[in-house]
């Protein structure tokens, strides 16, 4: 018997796969399905069971595509429904891969379709569940992403409380806890570093596990819940509906482009021009009008944030080599229509003598020097509402992000705004955008919070009384 964790740590996801005997199972497989087939290969294995723990909101499952290459039956817990050809488990319902057997354990809660599948070893002992967004290590999954007709957040929290303690508590400590993310996801909120560990510990620290009533995991397990990013429920929508095979994706966004070719193709169709380089980077040239997501941060979840429309075309400024990586990442969460990259990146536009636009960025100690000088300087603070909550600058203003298509409408464009966030990541997106919206008075705070925090200026760890910003 193998299982074989396999991670991907920008999506903090974790897809897995099992073999016994020459067959092999996938469990909430990525997009792009290769390496699944490439294992399996390697094996000599043949891939017989695609197991999906419930229709997944932040990202686009690989199930149709690895079915289709691999003739694997794909397989859903009780009450899914799909637009597509899948076999629909029972609750206890059990499956042979080889000498081992899966499970099928349905644990509404997160979902209503949402199941846990519980692995016995050869000989017939229970090993390991592969728990989805059910169980995490240290959280379990948000209870309200899956709300339908009168149901609400706290019925389905209700129906998750019953699902752990009915289905997953029960088994034995030993028991090995495989989730489907780790710490950076969505789809919990204090989710551990760690990617599995024994049921028994989860069972002592797992503050979800340790509730003592109902009424107390539902109060616990719902306070504190940030609204979900809108892209998740169109992901989940097109995990259930089907999709456009990811090789037309790589066939349809694979397309170099001179820098004439790019030109007249984003003024042809309106596509957003996406520049995935390194902010600072980004910052010292880049087309007009393009915004930058660093392909070496957590790309895919920033892009289905803040990207509105699934169906935008996407033009693509990258380093050289990763137009493909890039697009691999984008399909992940349901952004299919990359129309074509920038062949030579933006040293070929440079070269062509082509219009370059400039952020300015600027370090945390000549941003000291600018703060106590001018004392009514415009400073915003992009990161979370929790993270600024738990300390910030006495100057800076809670601009999170994540809303930035809410509160952009507040900016002035003839005034000048400061931007920080933690390390640098994020304020330069939000620079990017704003600058794309005609704020061209924007300036970056190099390294965020974290250089700042080395400053004298002013701090406070709580959060400031709700006021407008003097714009």
């Amino acid at each position: 018997m193998k299982i074989e964790q396999i991670y991907t740590g920008c999506l903090a996801e974790a897809a897995y796969y099992i073999e016994s005997n020459g067959e092999a199972a996938i469990i909430d497989p990525l997009r792009e399905v290769s390496p699944y087939l490439k294992r399996a290969a390697q094996s000599g294995a043949t891939i017989k069971y695609i197991f999906e723990t419930h229709f997944h909101a932040d990202f686009v499952s690989g199930h149709l595509d690895l079915a289709e290459k691999s003739g694997a039956t794909i397989v859903y817990g009780p009450t899914a429904t799909t637009g597509f050809e899948a076999h629909i488990a029972q609750d206890g319902e059990q499956f042979k891969i080889g000498a081992v057997t899966i499970t099928a354990l349905h644990t509404p809660g997160h979902t209503l379709e949402s199941t846990t599948y519980l692995l016995s070893d050869e000989q017939g002992k229970h090993h390991c569940i592969f728990s989805g967004d059910t169980l995490f290590i240290g959280d379990v999954g948000r209870p309200d992403l899956a709300q339908k007709g009168s149901l609400t957040m706290d019925d389905l929290a209700g129906m998750l409380y019953d699902s752990l303690n009915e289905k997953i508590k029960p088994l034995a400590d030993e028991v090995i806890v495989y989730p489907g993310h780790g710490a950076g996801s969505a789809c919990g909120k204090s989710m551990s570093k760690e990617t599995f560990d024994t049921l028994g510990h989860q069972k002592q620290v797992n503050y979800a596990l340790k509730a003592a009533t109902k009424a107390q995991f539902i109060e616990e397990v719902t306070d504190g819940i940030l609204p979900p990013p809108q892209y998740f429920a169109k992901n989940a929508a097109m995990n259930k509906g089907g999709y456009e095979s990811i090789d037309e994706v790589y066939q349809k966004g694979l397309q170099p482009l001179d820098p004439r070719a790019f030109e007249d193709m984003a003024n042809q169709t309106g596509a957003l021009i996406l520049d995935t380089r390194d902010p600072q980077v980004f910052a010292k040239g880049f087309i007009p009008n393009s915004i930058n997501i660093g392909l070496n941060g957590q790309f895919a979840p920033w892009v289905g944030a803040l990207i509105t429309d699934l169906k935008q075309n996407i033009l693509l400024v990258t380093e050289e080599g990763k137009a493909e990586e890039t697009i691999t990442r984008l399909a992940r969460v349901g952004y299919d229509y990359t129309i074509g990259y920038l062949q030579g990146g933006i040293a070929a536009w440079q070269n062509a003598g082509k219009e370059l636009d400039h952020i300015k960025s600027i370090k945390a100690e000549e941003f000291e020097q600018v703060s106590l000088q001018d004392p009514t300087l415009l400073a915003l603070d992009v990161r979370k509402p929790g993270e600024y909550e738990a300390e910030h600058l006495e100057i800076t203003w809670s601009r999170p992000l994540d809303y930035i298509n809410d509160w952009t409408a507040e900016m002035d464009p003839n005034k000048t705004y400061y931007i920080h966030c933690a390390g640098g990541y994020r304020s330069m997106i939000a620079a990017s955008i704003l600058k794309a919206r005609g704020i061209d008075h924007v300036i970056d705070v190099a390294g965020g919070y974290s250089a700042i925090k080395n400053t004298s200026l002013k701090r406070t760890d709580f959060a400031c009384p709700s006021k407008a910003m003097k714009v």
